[in-house]
């Protein structure tokens, strides 16, 4: 037997294995990475968050990467160059983390890598009859491996892609491991560059779950505010928006995207989400001279209220009772306060951060790419995959070191 098969042999049959978790969001912010110790599998799985840390990106990585994030026209030498380059940069980052957390590569069994999203295509996005679904993540997993000496696991949404789901959101699994209740109906909303939400009812049946992305979350406040405020990456503690005036014109025009109107589940991106999209809609609007607060206060508004439209659709037509609803949120937008007031505004339900289920709200989504690792080595895949949106599958491809 190939001696990587064995150490993958041996992994398997741990208790309990050492699993880093990779995730770059839509944000660019940087790297989350998140060391946890996983035991179980499926809906047994265990996790203990021993380490979490995010990485923030300096500007010529947040450069380089724009130079082809979510762009119709880029230089494929560039994006060649960049997706062995994201390998590299992220196992030096595990490596400088393991250094200071007084940890051995050795120590670790599994990395796991979502990679840096650069396009995220849906079908209902590109509209192109001949074409399937379609994402990109670069940031190579060899790479990664070699740089490490630790088996990783990259490159998650492919798989989903081709068992016909649309690649996103993928939290669904983990959210479904490590949430289920048999006391209510849970909300597990995740606030990041776009938003996301999985409905677990009660009943914890598999095929009852749903997941859906809700449209923008973080990602116009961020670009408008970096836009006019170069030395700011996003308004802090929404600072500005919150001395500014929703302008409803505005607002109005901002949700007339063909998005909004799609059928629940769907998934986007800053591809559709982005300054030009706010630009149209001011245009279309008569809004161009709107101060900045106004604007971000409308855009902070637009983000909520399409959140809370999008659960309360769903919401209605899963919940088979009036059994309660609770939500738990994480992501940047959590640390919006602005963001959080208006949702509470606008949502029946009770709304708590997943600090609350013992979850680190900055750190859930590495953990659940650490969780979607660990399915892949020992899930049992026990589940039928008549839920079509949310297919029952294992995902990642596995580099080894060596």
């Amino acid at each position: 037997m190939n001696p990587n098969l064995q150490s993958l042999f041996t992994i398997a049959q741990k208790t309990e294995r050492n699993i880093i978790g990779l995730m770059s969001g839509t944000s660019l912010d940087g790297l989350d990475v998140a060391y946890c110790k996983i035991s179980g599998s499926g809906t047994n799985t265990k996790v203990t968050l021993v380490h979490f840390v995010t990485i923030p990106y300096d500007d010529e990585t947040k450069r380089a990467i724009r130079k082809v994030f979510a762009q119709q026209n880029i230089d494929f030498q560039h994006l060649a160059l960049l997706h062995e380059w994201i390998g590299l940069l992220h196992g030096k980052i595990v490596l400088d983390c393991l250094h200071q957390w007084q940890c051995s590569p050795a120590d670790v069994d599994l990395i796991a890598s979502h990679g840096q999203t650069v396009m995220h295509a849906p079908k209902s996005l590109h509209q192109l009859d001949n074409f399937p679904n379609a994402t990109l993540q670069i940031g190579d997993g060899d790479h990664l491996a070699v740089t490490t000496q630790c088996i990783t696991i990259s490159d998650f949404r492919q798989k989903h892609l081709a068992a016909g789901g649309e690649g996103a959101p993928l939290a669904v699994y983990g959210d479904y491991f490590l949430c289920h209740s048999a006391i209510e109906n849970r909300i597990l909303l995740n606030i990041g560059g776009i938003s996301n939400f999985t409905y677990i009812p009660k009943s914890s049946d598999f095929e009852s779950v749903f997941v859906t992305d809700t449209g923008t979350g973080n990602t116009l406040i961020d670009a408008v505010t970096r836009l006019h405020f170069p030395e700011l990456t996003f308004d802090i503690d929404a600072a500005i928006a919150s001395k500014g005036t929703i302008n409803m014109s505005l607002l109005s025009e901002l949700k007339e995207a063909p998005f909004f109107l799609a059928p629940f589940p769907k998934s986007t991106g800053p591809e559709l989400f982005n300054l030009k999209y706010v630009e149209t809609a001011q245009l279309h609007s008569n809004t161009q001279n709107l101060s900045v607060a106004d604007l971000l206060a409308t855009l902070t508004r637009f983000t909520a209220e399409t959140i809370a439209e999008a659960i309360i659709e769903v919401t209605t037509t899963c919940k088979k009772s009036n059994e309660p609803t609770t939500i738990y949120v994480s992501g940047g937008g959590i640390h919006n306060p602005l963001l959080m007031m208006f949702l509470k505004e606008l949502l029946p339900f009770s709304i708590h951060s997943s600090e609350k289920l013992n979850i680190n709200s900055d750190a859930k989504e590495a953990i659940l790419f650490a969780i979607l690792a660990n399915e892949t080595i020992v899930g049992q895949n026990t589940f039928s995959n008549s839920n079509s949106t949310t297919p029952w599958i294992s995902m990642g491809k596995i580099s080894f070191p060596n």
